[in-house]
This record gives C-alpha cells, structure tokens and sequence, in this order.
C-alpha cells in the first residue's frame, strides 16, 4: 500500500472549504486514489474555523521568526467518508479567513502579503506534522498551487525537515498567473523575516521580473520531482511567453518550464469530472431556487449593501415565472480579468448578445462573486437589460439548476488551465460557447460538441465570439436535428477521473500498476 500526503489550500470533501477548481481536484483525485486501496491524508488550514467540534490530534511546535509556534492539528469529518481517506485541518491564530470564499485574503496595496504569512506557518506546521509521523510513512507529497510549495523549499534547505527529502513530491499548476511573490528581506512576510536561520539562495528562488523576490509558483515549479498541468494543451500554451490580453502563457516562468519538460518532469493530464454520486437538482425549479437564494442573501450582512440589487433581481426572475423564456444561456465564475476580460474590455458586444437574445425570447443568467469592478458592471448591465439576469451571489442549488435548466453555458475565459464549467454542463447534455485554449481546447469541439472561437487580436476573438453566438442561434432555431445531436454528443463525453488517476500514476507518482 502506498501512503499519499495531499496538501493544498481548498479541499470540497470537507464543508465551507472550496473557492474554485482545486477544491474539486483535492476533493476528487484521493477518492479515486483511495478507491484503489492506497491511503490518503488530506490537509488544509482550518482558517480559524473549519477545526471547531473536530477531533484534536496533536499539538505541532516549530521556529518561525525565530520564535517557537504551536499550531494544533485536528482530523475532520468529511461530506462522504471513503476507506483509507483521512482530512485534516490545522489551526492557528495566524492562519486566517480571508474575504475570498472565507479563504484567501486579498491585499490590494500589497499581494500576498497575508496569504504568504498564513501559508508559511501552515507549510511548516505540515512538514513537522510529517516529521512526527503524523500521517505515517509517507510515500508520496502531492502538493497544490503556491499556497504549498514552500514545503520544497523546507525540503531543500531547512535542516530541521530533511525527512522531507525521502518523499517524492508532485506539483500541480491550477492557475500559473497567482505566484506568491514576496520580498526575500525588508519587510514582515518576507522570506528572512520567517525563517531567519536559513542561508537565501537567491538564484534558484528569484522571481525574474522582480529579482528581489521570492516566487513561490516558481519553487514548485524548480524544485518538484514532478510537475503537472491540469490539461494537456495549458502545458502546451505554458512552455510559449504571454502575449497579454491577446495570450496568456508562461507568465514569465516558460524557461523554467521548458527545462522542467526537458527533464522529463512536465505532464499535462487532463482533470476529471464526477459522474456518480453527483448532487442532482430537478427540473422546473430554476427560478424558484433563484428567489430562494435571493431572499437568503438579503437576509446576509455581508450582502446588505446589495440589498436594493438583489430586490431588482427578484422582481425581474419573477416575470419569468409564468412566461417562460425559450433560450436561457447561463455563466457561473468568478467574476475575474481571467473569467470575464471580453465582456470588461468590450461591454458593447455582450449588450449585442443580450440583444440577439431577447429577439427569440432568450435571457442569460449570470450567477457569482468576485472583483468589485466586475461585479459593478454586472449590476449596471442587469438595470439597463430586461433579460439579463445577475445571481450576485453563491447558492449550490441555484448553480445546479442552472447546469440542468440552461440551454447553452458560455464561458469566455482568457485562459482556462482545465476548466470543470464546462463538463458540468456537458454532463447534463448543455453545449458550451467556449474560448478555443487551454482546457476547452481539450473538452469541447466546435460544432461537435459544443461551439468555439478564437482570433488573432484581443478585437477579433471578441467579433468571433459574437459571430459564434449567431451560429449557436442558427443552429438552434433553424437545424433542431443539428442542435438536438451537439447536446447528445456533450452529455456522451466522459471526462473521468479513473482515467486521469491511472495517467496520475504512472506518470506524475511513478507507480506501476
């Protein structure tokens, strides 16, 4: 039996521990793993709540600073037990919620500078929970995003963790464009400041563009003994330098991901969706849960602000109650540049789009949270237009009604390392607008199984987009035949985790089956 360490940021196997796509990932790949009769401990941080009324396990001491720290480390009950699965959190006062999904902080006049702080003392606490053997002999690290990869830089340089060094670590990008950059020296969340007793190897940790900083993408990336994208054509697009907004690629780390790939540790595998045991909505409650949901968010302090927005929403769903629209196209994301660029760049075509719309009795549902200058666009977009409706908020029943009710989801993404919106629509037999790269690339094939497009210019990705929209119409309307066989051929696709897992083994664990 091989005993797995997952440790990450998010993990949705446990409540209130998910903001995006890693947390399906770190819920879905030790399943499998664990399916397989391997064992798998999963860590997270508690963020100052996610340990309360969870079984005490032991008290981790370690020097930061200079100073002895105490974190505690707690085992959790998770939504769905599995054998052989465990999930814990680890708890200190330091290691906070942030205004992100009650997880990440954002720092606007200064970057990471409270993530990097709460994530070094959470890495720190996991290297001397392995050194006490918390989670037994462990075979095989596979750590998430920048928020862990400080675990190799104790494992290459920390005198205190050279158990480190015994296990294989696997490193996987979910999105290349957060780093984790942080001074080396000067200020609190630097690297000196932390570990003061640790000599800075300035030329293997050294972000390129702001070459007094750490870059903590870039250590994972450096230092793992296998790196993983999450598709293998965002591999392919992070090997290229970006060109923004045109391309996002490499973010300035393509040397060393070439060199990764030379080495023979890059692999893109593609992510899996779930296809059993899936939360299932019925049909016919679409508005129902969306006044549901409203009604909830009013009642919310962090939303009373949006009161009066939120009221606008509920009287505009309620016209379609009873008359019912006969094209409903939907998004759920963040509402980020990486989500949403094309419709900040250019609002006049999304206005254009909403016009085509209401021209065959159609509204499109947007529903979530995220940057405050997106989100204020939105809001002003749902004033001006009758069938647009903005869902500012999160409600899983809400989304799981839009997956099964929409005709058609649009996802516009800049870039998109996988992507998992999609192949949830798809499992419920909804085709996808899609931007032609990185994972959508891999999942949804133009006039097949779904509808793409692309373009040179920032300009003419946006025409296409719009153009593209004119022929998912046209199909709709004038070829049912067509339309009826791209949403059988999307809901046939199967994206599945055995299959990613199996490729997982082999080539990112170098386990033979």
């Amino acid at each position: 039996m091989n005993n797995f360490l997952f440790v990450a940021a998010e993990n949705d196997a446990i409540r209130k521990c998910k903001a995006g796509g890693m947390g399906d990932v770190v819920r879905d790949v030790p399943r499998q793993i664990s399916e397989r009769g391997d064992s798998v401990h999963v860590v997270v941080p508690a963020y100052s709540r996610l340990h309360m009324h969870q079984e005490f396990i032991m008290n981790l001491e370690f020097n930061l600073r200079g100073l002895v720290y105490k974190a505690e480390l707690y085992k959790v009950t998770p939504k769905k037990e599995f054998e052989n699965l465990h999930h814990y959190v680890i708890h200190h006062p330091e290691i906070e919620a942030g205004d992100i999904a009650h997880i990440y902080h954002n720092d606007p006049k200064e970057p990471f500078f409270t993530d990097a702080i709460k994530y070094f003392i959470f890495c720190t606490a996991v290297a001397e929970a392995v050194k006490q053997n918390a989670f037994g002999t462990v075979d095989i690290a596979h750590l998430h995003d920048w928020h862990s990869s400080l675990l190799l830089y104790l494992r290459k340089y920390h005198p205190e963790y050279t158990i480190l060094k015994q296990i294989r670590f696997v490193y996987t990008i979910h999105n290349l464009a957060i780093q984790g950059i942080r001074p080396f020296h000067d200020n609190y969340s630097s690297i000196q400041n932390w570990f003061p007793e640790i000599p800075i190897d300035y030329e293997n940790l050294k972000d390129y563009r702001y070459q007094d900083c750490i870059n903590l993408m870039a250590v994972g990336v450096r230092f793992a003994d296998a790196v993983h994208t999450v598709s293998p054509s965002y591999k392919e697009d992070i090997m290229l330098p970006s060109h923004p907004p045109e391309f996002i690629g490499g973010e300035n780390l393509e040397l060393d991901l070439q060199k990764a790939d030379q080495e023979g540790r890059l692999f893109g595998i593609l992510n899996g969706s779930n296809y059993s045991n899936i939360r299932t909505a019925d049909t016919g409650k679409l508005y129902r849960n969306t006044i549901k949901a409203l009604f909830g968010w009013l009642q919310d302090e962090d939303k009373k602000y949006k009161s009066d927005f939120l009221a606008h929403t509920g009287e505009k769903i309620m016209e379609y109650v009873e008359k019912k629209p006969e094209f409903i196209v939907s998004s759920v994301a963040r509402l980020t540049e990486q989500k949403f660029y094309f419709v900040m760049h250019k609002p006049e075509a999304f206005v254009e789009i909403l016009k085509k719309l209401e021209k065959t009795n159609g509204i499109f549902m947007l529903l979530g949270t995220g940057a405050p200058e997106y989100e204020a666009v939105f809001r002003k977009l749902s004033y001006e237009h009758k069938n647009f409706i903005f869902t500012n908020g999160q409600s899983e029943d809400l989304i799981d009604s839009i997956y099964l009710e929409s005709e058609l989801y649009f996802m516009p993404s800049l870039f998109e390392p996988c992507g998992i919106s999609q192949m949830l629509a798809m499992r419920n037999g909804v085709p996808c607008l899609v931007h032609h790269t990185g994972g959508l690339k891999d999942t949804v094939k133009h006039l097949e199984t779904g509808f793409s497009f692309d373009g040179k210019t920032t300009d003419e990705k946006i025409q296409n987009m719009v153009n593209s929209f004119d022929v998912v119409l046209d199909v709709f309307i004038n070829d049912k035949p067509r339309w009826n066989k791209i949403k059988s051929n999307a809901k046939k696709q199967r994206f599945t985790w055995q299959k990613s897992v199996d490729d997982y083994y082999k080539l990112l664990y170098a386990i033979t089956m």
